[in-house]
Formats: structure tokens, sequence, C-alpha cells
């Protein structure tokens, strides 16, 4: 495609702050936790899977452990959102405030990516006693 040469009606998301994802099987994403989607397309709980993307947090528990891909789907939000921090060498602190943060499990968040194996998680919004609010986009 061209760049534009006029105006163009872009259309919206009525709802650009939800997305309802299709889950993969034998997946559970529970409510509150962060959601990534797989190689194969379908949502699962956020794990340290490097090929897997973050796509934002579970407004619902899915539990789809004993379905086939796609049978159920999750209600997932985009936003920012409070996680655990995680510890030692990765713990996240105020000066990686507006930075990438990587995925340890579906709650934790860290400052490195292990050497390519953690996925992004999101952008790191702000750091308090509490944990890390990552931004998903």
């Amino acid at each position: 495609m061209a760049a534009l040469t006029a105006a163009r009606n872009t259309p919206q998301e009525l709802e650009p702050r939800f997305r309802s994802v299709p889950v993969a099987a034998s997946a559970k994403p529970f409510q509150g936790g962060m959601v990534q989607i797989n190689a194969a397309g379908y949502a699962v709980a956020a794990s340290a899977t490097a090929a897997n993307v973050t796509i934002g947090r579970a407004e619902a528990t899915a539990d789809n452990s004993a379905g086939a891909n796609g049978d159920i789907k999750v209600k997932v939000r985009r936003g920012t959102f409070r996680f655990n921090n995680s510890s030692a060498g990765d713990l996240i602190a105020r000066t990686e405030i507006g930075k990438t943060v990587y995925v340890v499990d579906d709650q934790t968040v860290a400052k490195t990516n292990n050497s390519g194996a953690r996925p992004a998680a999101g952008t790191c919004f702000d750091v308090d006693a509490q944990g890390v609010w990552v931004e998903f986009s």
C-alpha cells in the first residue's frame, strides 16, 4: 500500500480496553493474571515462554482445562495493573519506569528478559512497596 494522499476514515474499536480471546486447549488463565497469546494464536496464562506475546489482564478465570483450542474465550483488559516484583538481580526499581519489563509467571514481572527466555510483559508505569505497575497497550 502507498502512503495516504487524502484524509482517511479509520475504524475504531467500540471497547478498545477489552478483547475476547479464544483459550488454548488445557489452559486456565486466572482472573487478575497476565494473559498471553501462544504460538498457535490462543490465550494462555502468562509464563516465561519466549514465543508468547503478553496482551493484558484476565477479567475472569477461563477454565478450558478439559477443552480443545477455542472452546471458550477469556475477556482480557488492557490498561495499567500492579503485579508482583521479581527478586535479587531482577528486582525492578524506580529507575525502570518507562522501560519494558518481562514475564516471570502470570503474576510476577522482572527487570531482564533472562537472556531472551522471557517475553515482554509491558511497560513499567510505576513501582511501589506492593509491586510493579505494568501498562499494557
